[in-house]
């Protein structure tokens, strides 16, 4: 099976993906609260995990190697004297607890978790007061940081939005860009990131083209592998144009990586277009899934080195989205196959639960969800092989196939 990190395109056959099973932190959502977690509604965790499982077995079945973010932590954690403690005094830093005695007793319940991959896990679902242990003195410490509405008395917020692997972090090229991430409540994620490719045997070598300490904020949603020499990046909602200056910064002049150009896609800046992954994606060598909406609205700009060390060239590229797809795969013409087949209510329906966005395993084969079953005809009418994800409650936390999984290792298309 491959070793380390490599991702030189979004469609070559896919070695090695890193997803993340649902856990408890979808419990510790208060309803009232859901607009603060980036979610519309509440994902059933029994039912989510089973369709995760099928998604992570589909893959399997496929050749894929399937790693696990939270086992991959405790490894990293596990691998290096001091790391998890260091990791703990982050996370509590992180963590927004208010008054002075409820830090401590937090620490003390993770603390007390003596396996590592619990630990992680725990981390990750985030704390109750109910799972705590004060001092009959300090009720009122805890009960006045502790919001009147939220119904669940959350102590450390959870992690819901975690099983969107794709986001915290990217792996392009043969490093990583360590993204900071739009919101607070999903920031937190990446610190998970931070360790895994700071002490994990297999990844601490990773070239780091992003940090999270960046004062501008970037998803993995938004980066796109197009081929070796070509990086797309969306201009969205969750990445600014300036975090897009740092990376280019940072891949052009201050690392190995051969990436010649950044393409940066202004989208609109939309619920629906979060991330340029939900506006398109690639499935074949000339082929992409797009929402119609988006086709003439896109401004496209062209990021390379310029002629002296740390100068960036920028200019604004004039031309059809077609043409510019078909100059970076180099076939004659591109197929953009618009979600919901092109009918303008299946599409604003399907784009809903990300019928866009899909995951490619090989040229031609992908991942997609079942419930857009409009958009999945338009792709078995164009020659496609589907394999299909069950989505009733994974699709609650408005991300797709692509948006579950970060692939570590992809074949090169030449290869």
């Amino acid at each position: 099976m491959a070793k380390g990190l490599h991702v030189s395109n979004e469609i070559g056959r896919l070695r090695k993906v890193c997803l993340h099973r649902p856990g408890d932190e979808l419990l510790n959502m208060p309803p009232s609260e859901l607009g603060r977690y980036l979610f519309d509604d509440i994902p059933y965790l029994e039912v989510a995990q089973a369709e995760h499982d099928a998604f992570a077995q589909i893959l399997r079945d496929q050749g894929v190697e399937v790693l696990y973010l939270e086992e991959l932590v405790a490894q990293a954690l596990d691998a290096a004297p001091g790391a998890r403690e260091e990791f703990l005094d982050q996370y509590l830093a992180e963590a927004g607890i208010k008054g002075r005695i409820v830090p401590a007793a937090v620490r003390d319940l993770l603390g007390s978790i003596t396996d590592t991959l619990a630990f992680v896990k725990k981390a990750m679902a985030g704390i109750t007061k109910d799972e705590i242990d004060l001092p009959l003195s300090s009720t009122l410490t805890l009960d006045s940081m502790v919001s009147a509405e939220s119904e669940s008395a959350i102590v450390v917020e959870p992690m819901p939005n975690l099983y969107f692997t794709r986001d915290p972090f990217a792996v392009i090229g043969d490093g990583v860009s360590l993204n900071r991430l739009y919101s607070r409540t999903r920031n937190r994620e990446a610190i998970f990131g931070k360790y895994l490719f700071k002490y994990h045997p297999d990844y601490r070598d990773a070239a780091l083209y992003f940090r999270r300490d960046s004062s501008f904020h970037i998803e993995g949603g938004d980066l796109l592998v197009l081929n070796a020499e070509t990086l797309a990046v969306g201009i969205s909602q969750r990445t600014q144009a300036a975090a897009i200056d740092v990376l280019a910064q940072n891949i052009f002049w201050d690392s190995d990586a051969r990436f010649e150009r950044i393409l940066a896609f202004e989208i609109p800046v939309s619920r629906a277009f979060m991330h340029l992954d939900t506006v398109f994606t690639q499935i074949d060598v000339d082929k992409f899934t797009i929402h119609p909406a988006i086709v003439g609205t896109l401004r496209v700009y062209e990021l390379t080195p310029g002629k002296r060390p740390g100068d960036i060239a920028i200019r604004e590229v004039n031309d059809t989205l077609p043409r510019i797809l078909s100059r970076v795969t180099g076939v004659n013409q591109v197929k953009l196959i618009p979600c919901g087949g092109g009918d303008p209510v299946a599409a604003a329906r399907e784009q809903w639960h990300d019928g866009s966005n899909t995951l490619a395993v090989a040229p031609g084969k992908i991942c997609v969800y079942q419930r857009n079953t409009v958009t999945n005809d338009a792709l078995y009418k164009e020659g496609l092989d589907l394999l299909v994800v069950p989505s009733a409650e994974l699709s609650r936390g408005r991300g797709g196939p692509r948006c579950m999984s970060m692939p570590f290792w992809r074949d090169d298309l030449d290869a």
